[in-house]
C-alpha cells in the first residue's frame, strides 16, 4: 500500500490504527532497552530451562470420581496404589519350583521400593507365574525404582524374568515417547528454514522469526519452570511449547516482515513503513494471539489436573508471543530497516516479481473464485461434510497398553502375561469396602456381602474366575500378603481382572456393570462405602469426567472468540462465518481420525489401527487446532478488512486479501505439518492419533477452508459480511465509520458497518 493509498482510508481505520502507530514510536524511541529486557529474559528462561525436568512428571487423577476416592482408601488403608504396582513375570519349567523361584524375586524387588510389598505368586500358564509387587508411590515416583528392583532379581537359573506394570512400561518406554516427541522438532527447524529461504528471498529477512523463536521459547519455558514450583506440571509440556511457539513465531514473523517489505517495495521511509505494518499486520498479531490463548486455555478449564498443567504451560506461548510481536518484532525490525532485502538467496528476478504485484497462482486462483463462487463453495463444503460425517463414530478409550511398542523388557513381560492369561491382570478391577470401623470388614453382613459379590462375578463371562482375589477367599496370611485385608480390619479390596485390556469396550462395560448392579445386588451395609477402582474404572471416570465439561467449555471458547474477532472486524457476520467454518474444520479431523484409525485406512500405510480414540485426543485437538485455524482466518480476514475499508469493493477486497495472504498461510501450514509429522511416524497409537489429526486439520484449514471457502462464502455474502447494527457498536465500544458518500459509488447500499 503506497503512502497516497495509505491517506485514502476511512478515518474510522486510520483512527483504530493511531494507538499501534504510537506505541510502535514509543518501542522504536527505547528499542535498545526493549532488545536489551529481551535477552535478559532469554538467558534467565535459558538457565530456569536447564532445570525444569527435574520440577516435571506425569502424575494423573481424576478428583471427586469414585476410583480416586477407592485408590484413597487404598493409599490410606493398605498403603499402595494400583497404578505404582509392579508385576514380576517369570517364564520357567513352570510347576511348584517356578511359583517359589517368582516369590523368592519378587521378595528381592519389593525390598529396593519404599513401602513395597510382593503378593502371592499365582500361575498364569504352566510355564508362567506372576507376582504382584504393591507400593504406596505414584507410578511417576515409582518408575524410578525400576533398575534397581531388575537389579535385586538378577538371574534366576533356569528362567527369564520380567519386571512389567504401568511404573516399569513408564520407566522402559519414556525413552521411546521422548524421540518420538522430539522427531517433529527435529524435522520442523530445516524445513521451517527451506521454506522461509524461499518464501523471504534473503537471510535479512530470515533472520527474523529465528529471532523471534529464540526470544519467546526460552522466556515461555522459563515461565513454566515458575509454574512448576506452584504446581505439578506434565513432563511433556515442553514439547508442546516447543512445537506451538515455533509455529507462532514463523506465522507472526512472515506476516510481519512480508508486509514491512511490502511497504518498503511501495516507496515507504523505513520509519513509516514499521508504522504502517504494525498498525495492520502487527495488529493482525495481537487479535490471532488473544484467539490461540483463548483456545488454549480450554485445557486450563479441564477438572483434570493433568490438562491443566498442559493448559497453563501452552497458554504462555501466545500471551508471551503477543507481548515480543507488540514490543520485540518492531524493535528488530526498526535496527534492521532496509537490511531486510540483504543477502539475497532466490534469484532476483522472482524478488523482484513478487515485489511488482504481479499475478501469480493466488491471483488467479481469488479471480477464479470470485467468477465461480458457488461452484467452489459447494465442493469445497461437500468435501468437509464427507470427512467430518464418521466424526459420528468417534469411540473413546480411557487408554491401555494396547499398541506398547515391543522390544523393551517392560513390554515382552507384558506380551507373555498377554499371550498366556491376558492382559486384565496387569490392570484388575479392584473393588475397595471401607467400613469405618475396626474389624468391620469381618462382621458377618460385609462377609456375606462380599460373598454374593464375589458369587456375581465369577458368574460373568467377561471376568477370569481364577484371578478373583478376596479375604473371604483366602486364608488371614494370605489376605496379608496379598493386601486384601488392612492391619485394623476396618477395608478390605476385592480383586478381579477381566480378559481384555482396561480401556476396551468389554472392559468399560463390565466398570458400568459392577458399579451399577453387582456391588448394589451384594448388599453391603449402608455404612459400608464401596467404590470400584483400578485402571479400567479409571479409563471411564476420566472419560465421564471430561467430557461433562468439554462441550460446555467449547461453548464459552466460541462465545469469547466470537466476541474477540467482533471487536477486531467490526461485524457480526465475519466472526460468526470464522467460528462455525471453525467447527467444521476440527470435525472433519475428527472424521479423519476415525478413518485412519477405527475404520483401519491407515494400517495400509504403517499406522496402528484401533477401534478407539485416546480419550485425550480430541480435547486437544480442539485446543490446537482452533487457535492455529483462527490464526490463519485473523491473517486472511485482517488484510480483506483493511482493503474493504480503503475501497468499499467487497469482491476486490476479498481477491486482493487472498492474494496477499495465500503464500503466507500456505507457507506456515508447511512448516507446521512438518512439525507435527514427527508425532505420524512414532511408535505410539496415541501420538499418531495426534499427529494425523493435527496434520489433517492444517491441510485442511490451509487449503480447502481459507483458499476456497472462506473467499468463495465472502463473495457470496458480499457486502453483509460488513454487517455492524448500531446497538452492537455502542455496546462493543467501536467508533462509527463515516459515511464515505457518494465517491465509493456503495455507500447507499452497505449494511452498517
Amino acid at each position: 500500500m503506497t503512502a497516497m493509498a495509505r491517506l485514502e482510508q476511512p478515518e474510522a481505520s486510520l483512527a483504530r490504527s493511531r494507538a499501534m502507530i504510537n506505541w510502535t514510536r514509543l518501542v522504536v524511541a527505547h528499542r535498545r532497552p526493549v532488545l536489551a529486557t529481551w535477552l535478559i529474559l532469554l538467558l534467565l528462561g535459558g538457565w530456569a530451562t536447564t532445570d525444569l525436568g527435574r520440577l516435571l512428571t506425569n502424575r494423573f487423577s481424576v478428583p471427586g470420581s469414585d476410583a480416586e476416592r477407592g485408590l484413597e482408601i487404598l493409599r490410606s488403608r493398605f498403603h499402595e496404589r494400583g497404578d505404582g504396582s509392579f508385576t514380576l513375570v517369570l517364564q520357567s519349567g513352570g510347576g511348584t519350583s517356578g511359583l517359589a523361584a517368582a516369590e523368592a524375586a519378587a521378595q528381592r524387588a519389593a525390598s529396593r521400593v519404599p513401602g513395597g510389598r510382593a503378593g502371592p505368586p499365582r500361575l498364569a500358564a504352566p510355564d508362567v507365574a506372576y507376582v504382584q509387587i504393591a507400593t504406596p508411590l505414584q507410578a511417576a515416583d515409582a518408575k524410578n525404582y525400576t533398575a534397581r528392583m531388575r537389579a535385586a532379581i538378577g538371574q534366576v537359573p533356569g528362567a527369564r524374568t520380567y519386571l512389567t506394570g504401568f511404573p516399569a512400561l513408564g520407566h522402559d518406554l519414556q525413552p521411546i515417547y521422548s524421540r518420538d516427541l522430539s522427531k517433529g522438532e527435529t524435522i520442523a527447524v530445516p524445513i521451517a528454514l527451506v521454506v522461509l529461504l524461499f518464501m523471504f528471498g534473503t537471510l535479512g529477512a530470515v533472520v527474523v522469526p529465528f529471532a523471534f523463536a529464540f526470544a519467546t521459547l526460552p522466556t515461555t519455558l522459563g515461565l513454566v519452570w515458575v509454574i512448576a514450583h506452584l504446581g505439578n506440571m506434565a513432563e511433556y509440556v515442553t514439547n508442546i511449547v516447543t512445537l506451538i511457539g515455533l509455529a507462532i513465531a514463523i506465522d507472526y514473523s512472515m506476516l510481519v516482515v512480508f508486509r514491512y517489505r511490502e511497504q518498503l517495495n511501495a516507496g515507504e521511509p523505513p520509519q513509516e513503513a514499521l508504522e504502517t505494518t504494525m498498525a495492520t499486520a502487527g495488529r493482525a498479531t495481537l487479535f490471532s494471539g488473544l484467539t490461540v490463548a483463548v483456545g488454549l486455555a480450554l485445557l486450563l478449564l479441564m477438572p483434570l489436573p493433568f490438562m491443566r498443567s498442559m493448559g497453563a504451560g501452552a497458554v504462555l506461548i501466545p500471551l508471551v508471543s503477543i507481548a515480543a510481536s507488540a514490543t520485540f518484532l518492531p524493535a528488530l525490525l526498526s535496527l534492521l530497516g532496509p537490511r531486510v532485502n540483504r543477502l539475497r538467496v532466490v534469484p532476483g528476478r522472482l524478488l523482484e516479481r513478487r515485489a511488482s504485484g504481479a499475478p501469480g497462482l493466488w491471483s488467479r486462483l481469488a479471480h477464479s473464485i470470485m467468477r465461480h463462487p458457488i461452484v467452489y463453495f459447494l465442493g469445497a463444503t461437500a468435501v468437509l461434510i464427507a470427512l467430518a460425517v464418521p466424526a459420528l463414530e468417534l469411540h473413546l478409550t480411557g487408554g491401555d497398553n494396547r499398541g506398547t511398542p515391543r522390544g523393551t523388557q517392560a513390554s515382552e513381560g507384558l506380551h507373555v502375561l498377554e499371550s498366556t492369561i491376558g492382559p486384565g491382570p496387569l490392570a484388575p478391577h479392584q473393588i475397595v469396602i471401607e467400613t469405618g470401623r475396626p474389624g468391620g470388614a469381618v462382621a458377618p453382613a460385609t462377609v456375606a456381602a462380599e460373598r454374593r459379590l464375589i458369587a456375581e462375578l465369577r458368574r460373568d463371562p467377561r471376568i477370569q474366575p481364577a484371578t478373583i482375589q478376596a479375604p473371604a477367599l483366602s486364608s488371614l496370611g494370605e489376605d496379608r500378603q496379598a493386601a486384601l485385608l488392612d492391619p485394623s480390619a476396618r477395608a478390605l479390596q476385592i480383586r478381579a481382572a477381566g480378559r481384555t485390556d482396561a480401556g476396551t469396550f468389554q472392559a468399560k462395560d463390565l466398570v458400568h456393570v459392577i458399579r451399577g448392579r453387582y456391588i448394589a445386588d451384594a448388599g453391603f451395609p449402608r455404612s459400608d462405602r464401596v467404590y470400584l477402582t483400578g485402571a479400567p474404572a479409571f479409563g471411564v471416570d476420566f472419560v465421564a469426567k471430561a467430557y461433562t465439561a468439554f462441550p460446555w467449555l467449547v461453548a464459552a471458547v466460541l462465545v469469547i472468540t466470537y466476541l474477540v474477532l467482533l471487536r477486531a472486524f467490526r461485524s457480526v457476520v465475519l466472526p460468526l462465518k470464522a467460528v462455525l467454518l471453525n467447527l467444521l474444520s476440527v470435525s472433519a479431523a475428527y472424521g479423519v481420525l476415525v478413518l485412519v484409525f477405527q475404520h483401519g485406512i491407515g494400517a495400509r500405510i504403517g499406522f496402528h489401527s484401533s477401534p478407539q480414540i485416546e480419550g485425550w485426543i480430541p480435547i486437544f485437538l480442539f485446543a490446537t487446532i482452533f487457535g492455529i485455524s483462527m490464526d490463519y482466518e485473523v491473517f486472511l480476514l485482517s488484510r480483506v478488512r483493511e482493503e474493504w475499508d480503503r475501497t468499499h469493493d467487497n469482491e476486490h477486497a476479498v481477491a486482493h486479501g487472498l492474494e496477499h495472504t495465500g503464500r503466507i498461510i500456505t507457507a506456515a501450514a508447511i512448516i507446521m505439518i512438518a512439525a507435527f509429522s514427527g508425532f505420524m511416524t512414532g511408535s505410539f497409537v496415541g501420538l499418531q492419533e495426534f499427529g494425523v489429526g493435527l496434520t489433517a486439520a492444517i491441510f485442511l484449514d490451509a487449503t480447502v477452508v481459507r483458499a476456497l471457502l472462506v473467499p468463495s462464502l465472502m463473495k457470496l455474502l458480499g457486502n453483509w459480511n460488513w454487517y455492524l447494527p448500531e446497538g452492537v457498536r455502542r455496546a462493543m465500544r467501536l467508533r462509527r465509520r463515516p459515511d464515505l458518500g457518494p465517491a465509493s459509488g456503495r455507500s447507499a447500499r452497505l449494511p452498517a458497518s
